[in-house]
């Protein structure tokens, strides 16, 4: 080895990437309103068949018109605390991920820390990444950690039934609302934490939300032409996540100093089931090691990778030693993956 190197089990690890970290606590919030299939199919032209054909969901959960993305965060924080053992006035940071925040502003990172009372947290909101934003989130937090932050909150979470087109199936039969969060700290067993990740972008419009910024303003024509709503070219996507996904993993993971063989668990993007199954067959890895949470909470956007991580946690399927990955792709294009061995 080079002196920037090293040895840990039978792998290496590149030290100028390595960050000591670990993940000591999760949490979840699920809205109570479950929609079905054939509840969609009363509105939209579609089987429950086709649903689940060509994305493996059943059901999803919608956000009750009262509440905000906000209090999802706030719903899946307070579990995520308690699990690691801190109090909201321990953490250093509140990152919330979300597209669909509160409102323009203020900050909804901001609402978050304050209605958590964690009073000397910096909130920092990431947003426009889409799916993708609960990574660069954690990315985010890691250097800060590594840096000067001790406790770090991350909450991923997205409302999509509020900026989905009901009249529209595309995009009406995907997605969900929740929420998942994520406790970071400094860790200090060696060789352990987030050794590499991989991100990536190539601009695309082929997911977006047109109206509402300052290049098309809100305006009675943007609302009747609908162009507040979130639009998506299937096919787009498709391609461009079954490329860019395992691609993105290899990467990571060979930074990492590993192979893909040797990771033990994969929590990718609950996006699509047939794009789940296509990035593992190409990545030849079997499928029982990428938890699903999908076909009961549908595309719950960048909150999908933290409902897979906090599930196989609760099931304690998460050893120390570990390997594992977090993988996703949003709007924009964007995607990345970050690459753990738990402590």
């Amino acid at each position: 080895m080079n002196g920037l190197e090293e040895a840990v089990g039978n792998c290496a690890v590149d030290v100028r990437m390595a960050i000591p970290i670990t993940v000591v606590g999760s949490g979840i919030h699920l809205p109570e309103t479950v929609v079905t299939n054939g509840q969609l199919t009363e509105t939209l032209d579609t089987t429950d068949e086709w649903i689940v054909r060509r994305t493996g969901i059943r059901e999803r959960r919608r956000l009750a018109p009262d509440q905000a993305v906000s209090d999802m965060c706030v719903a899946a924080a307070r579990p995520a605390l308690l699990d690691a053992g801190l109090a909201a006035s321990d953490l250093d940071a509140v990152i919330v991920a979300s597209y669909t925040g509160d409102q323009p502003l203020p900050s909804t990172a901001l609402i978050v820390k304050a209605q958590l009372g964690a009073e000397r947290a910096l909130p920092l909101d990431v947003t426009q990444a889409a799916c993708a934003n609960g990574l660069q989130a954690i990315l985010l937090a890691a250097h800060l950690l590594k840096v000067s932050a001790r406790a770090v909150l991350v909450i991923a979470a997205d409302c999509a039934s509020r900026v989905t087109d009901p009249r529209e199936r595309t995009t009406g039969v995907f997605f969900g609302d929740a929420a998942g969060a994520v406790v970071l700290t400094r860790g200090a067993a060696s060789g352990a934490g987030l050794l590499s990740w991989d991100f990536g972008s190539k601009l695309s419009y082929d997911v977006e939300i047109p109206a509402g910024g300052s290049r098309l303003p809100t305006s009675a024509d943007t609302v009747a032409d609908r162009t507040h709503y979130l639009k998506m070219d299937g096919r787009a996507v498709w391609e461009t996540a079954t490329s860019r996904l395992p691609h993105s993993i290899r990467t990571a993971v060979d930074r990492a100093g590993l192979t893909v063989a040797e990771i033990d668990h994969f929590f990718l993007h609950q996006a699509n089931l047939n794009i789940l199954n296509a990035a593992m067959a190409e990545l030849g890895v079997p499928m029982d090691r990428a938890p699903v949470t999908l076909d009961r909470l549908g595309n719950t956007g960048s909150a999908g990778v933290f409902t897979a991580l906090h599930q196989a946690r609760t099931e304690h399927r998460v050893g120390a030693g570990d390997t594992y990955l977090l993988s996703a792709i949003g709007a924009g294009f964007q995607w990345g993956t970050l690459c753990f061995r738990h402590s």
